[in-house]
């Protein structure tokens, strides 16, 4: 009895170890204060005393490594795929104005945001998602290679002024010119950038 007793605890017990190994089959994870990024643009009425129109980008802001500068390995991290351009949460555009970057309509709305590296590696595109499917497929931004790509559109790229330790997106803009507008997309040795034609009146 004694030894039937035994190998039934010995028995529960493997069970209950085993079950620890194996975990749980859903977990959560995330930061407390993610750092992120914001660069916007808003145009202001002195007449109506109100904002008229406005768009901005929020992101987050991976950190530049030493070892992307090897040109092989950054080659193989961005020859032919999406990247999620940023870190945590999707990297978002807000629009309350129609826009034309590079010659192309981006309609009114909320779009997810990645960076297009074409296969043979000479030329770079703003990717566009559209947030309600990738939400209806319950997509992360780590997952962006799988979501599917409203449109494209072509960015330059250009020699870095410097090194950015972090990644930076601007909006530039001159006052004598309110409607022309550049995009610029900095990380380490990478800058990028695509000009935005804004139809505001005045």
């Amino acid at each position: 009895m004694k030894h039937k007793i035994a190998a039934t605890l010995l028995t529960f017990c493997m069970a209950v170890a085993a079950h620890a190994q194996q975990g749980p089959k859903i977990v959560a994870f995330g930061s407390d204060s993610p750092e992120r990024g914001t660069t916007r643009v808003a145009y202001w009425d002195n007449v109506k005393k109100a904002v008229i129109a406005e768009f901005a980008i929020n992101y987050g802001r991976p950190a530049w490594k030493k070892d992307y500068e090897d040109q092989a390995k950054f080659d193989t991290m961005t020859k032919g795929k999406v990247w999620r351009l940023g870190e945590n949460f999707w990297t978002l555009l807000d629009t309350n104005i129609p826009l034309k970057i590079a010659d192309k309509d981006v309609p009114v709305g909320l779009w997810y945001l990645g960076l297009h590296r074409s296969d043979d590696g000479a030329t770079w595109s703003l990717v566009f998602i559209d947030p309600v499917k990738a939400r209806n497929s319950h997509l992360d931004a780590f997952q962006i290679g799988q979501a599917p790509i409203e449109f494209k559109v072509p960015m330059k790229a250009e020699q870095p002024g410097e090194i950015k330790e972090k990644l930076t997106i601007d909006l530039i803009y001159k006052q004598e010119n309110l409607k022309e507008v550049t995009l610029k997309i900095a990380w380490g040795k990478l800058q990028v950038t695509a000009p935005i034609q804004v139809p505001i009146k005045g």
